[in-house]
């Protein structure tokens, strides 16, 4: 079993805004194209333009639609790793090769010592690992390491390039750890919250959720996150019901 940090004061990650993404991929692509000359480079396609594509994504937009008729909205909602601060994918890794830093809380995977085995994936419950069939490894978002500590770019560019790429400021990156950042007075004015919190994974990065309509304002100032209950079945089952509530809400 790998071991994790004791703990990290410094805990960089993302804030996504459910209310300003417009499902463009914008993050998606620019995700892609950056991390193949990254940290654990290249990103491999096969059969791209065949029956059966499949390739190595380290982020991904999945789109919903929750209501019906006047009341439906559509909500577009990015997935890639949460940097979680007690990562079950971490501490299941039989080689050490996913392992979690203690200087900022980034959770990276090590590609010289990573087996292929996948346990990390079946233990992540956020679908957040992604096998790469042409390297035989693991892969997941870096959080751009090789970028936001690179002092040949100038500081405005030191962001992962999912958060530069967003055309509408949806994406927000930061020290969660820090209770002064802008990223965590976002989280405080906004409502932020953990996804799957129940699970107790204390996942860094946070969710902003949709603004709700006048006409359907939750009463006594309730957010989304605090209308969940916890939810039987598999993670992935548990996951999609998550979302679905947040949807609705």
């Amino acid at each position: 079993m790998t071991a994790l940090p004791l703990a990290t004061e410094k805990k960089l990650g993302l804030v996504i805004d459910l209310d300003t993404c417009v499902g463009c991929q914008a993050c998606v692509t620019s995700c892609k194209e950056w991390n193949n000359g990254g940290y654990s480079a290249p990103l491999s396609d096969e059969q791209p333009y065949g029956a059966d594509p499949h390739g190595a994504w380290l982020n991904r937009v999945h789109s919903y639609e929750a209501g019906e008729g006047a009341k439906g909205r559509t909500v577009h909602f990015p997935r890639s790793c949460l940097h979680c601060e007690t990562p079950a994918c971490v501490t299941v890794c039989p080689t050490g090769a996913s392992y979690k830093r203690g200087e900022d809380g980034i959770v990276l995977v090590n590609p010289d010592t990573c087996i292929g085995c996948k346990l990390c994936s079946w233990a992540c419950p956020y679908g957040a690992r992604e096998y790469d069939y042409t390297d035989g490894i693991m892969k997941k978002c870096t959080l751009c390491v090789d970028r936001i500590y690179n002092e040949t770019l100038s500081p405005e560019d030191r962001q992962p390039a999912c958060v530069k790429a967003c055309p509408t400021g949806a994406r927000h990156f930061g020290d969660l750890g820090d209770k002064e950042s802008a990223v965590s007075k976002l989280v405080a004015m906004r409502g932020g919250y953990d996804l799957l919190p129940e699970m107790g994974y204390k996942p860094t990065n946070k969710y902003l959720p949709p603004r709700p309509r006048k006409a359907d304002a939750l009463v006594g100032g309730t957010t989304p996150a605090e209308t969940i209950p916890a939810t039987d079945g598999s993670p992935a089952e548990r996951l999609f019901a998550w979302v679905d509530r947040v949807l609705s809400a």
